[in-house]
């Protein structure tokens, strides 16, 4: 367990804790440590695959997109940016992993290490839930290692990148032809990988895809290798009713089989929408009266991380009045 900051004891009463280090998750803690709420952050563990400190943006390399950056950002530059600003205001940064909470009554019960143990690790008054989500993947040789050089999950982030470049999108729901046919304004051609004979995208976006000069598909078939050393130079595939391997010349693949929020840890506690994302009313408010979510563990529409800061702004302020609220509640 390593800290920014000197925390207070552990099973003292926070005003606010805020589980997740993306770009919510700090902005949350850059607004509350401005109330003088004294924020602390459970960043997640370098480790963890579901909760890695800083979020997706720490496996992105160049960023374009986000605001005030006119010759862009490195993913991890910004988001340290970001972890610098809260504990410049006063944000505490635990670099832990939140193993089980309670949620049950207020003050809230937080755990990190052992789940099991008798007593929560932090008590808080106000808990914001950044905890993100993450995009599946495919699980073949070469496929973390080219993450951010030439594989992407992002066609609105990475796409202005493969301008007049021949690339691949594998996938084949509504999220893969949504992001083929916006990927068709910059590529020279798109090729649409998807393991069966037909797609399971809805028909208007099937129609759409089909009518896209630049988009063809590849049925039957799924990728065993993504190919190249520093940057991707093209995909290893086979097809799954003649068994034949083949090498696909693309210079640049977008994962879209789909993604998946990091809810476990409020399983049975908080409700989630039949995707599995948690489920805010009003902004961030959730169901459980001091609880708010914020960003990519709510959101499955934007998934930008412009979207989620303002997100995690959202939920600050909703933080900070429902505690100035309850202040002035009769007892």
């Amino acid at each position: 367990m390593t800290s920014e900051t000197v925390a207070s004891a552990p099973g003292g009463v926070r005003d606010v804790v805020v589980v997740g280090s993306g770009p919510a998750g700090l902005t949350a803690a850059i607004y509350t440590a401005r109330a003088d709420l004294r924020p602390l952050v459970l960043e997640g563990e370098p480790s963890s695959t579901s909760d890695q400190p800083g979020g997706q943006l720490m496996l992105t390399t160049e960023v374009e997109n986000f605001p005030g950056f006119v010759e862009g950002v490195m993913g991890p530059e910004l988001m340290a940016s970001f972890r610098g600003q809260a504990i410049r205001f006063g944000a505490e940064i635990e670099t832990v992993k939140a193993t089980r909470v309670d949620l049950s009554a207020r003050p809230f019960g937080i755990w990190v290490g052992d789940p099991g143990a008798a007593e929560p690790t932090y008590r808080a008054r106000a808990l914001v839930v950044a905890t993100g989500a993450r995009s599946l993947m495919l699980g073949v040789p070469g496929e973390e290692r080219l993450l951010g050089h030439g594989l992407s999950t992002c066609a609105t982030c990475d796409g202005f990148f493969f301008r007049g470049k021949p690339i691949a999108v594998v996938g084949g729901g509504d999220s893969a032809l949504e992001e083929a046919i916006f990927l068709a304004k910059f590529a020279s051609s798109v090729l649409l990988v998807h393991r069966r004979k037909e797609l399971r995208a809805s028909k208007i976006m099937q129609d759409r895809a089909m009518a896209n000069p630049k988009i063809s598909f590849l049925w039957d078939t799924v990728v065993d290798e993504v190919l190249g050393d520093t940057t991707l130079s093209g995909l290893r595939v086979h097809d799954t009713v003649t068994g034949e391997s083949s090498d696909l010349a693309v210079e640049g693949c977008f994962v879209a089989i789909g993604h998946v929020p990091n809810t476990a840890l409020f399983a049975g506690q908080l409700p989630t929408d039949e995707s599995g994302y948690l489920v805010t009313r009003g902004g961030t408010t959730t169901d459980v009266p001091g609880v708010f979510a914020c960003g990519d563990v709510q959101d499955h529409v934007y998934r930008q991380a412009i979207t989620a800061a303002g997100s995690g702004c959202m939920a600050a302020i909703d933080v900070e009045r429902f505690l100035e609220a309850d202040r002035h509640s009769p007892a």
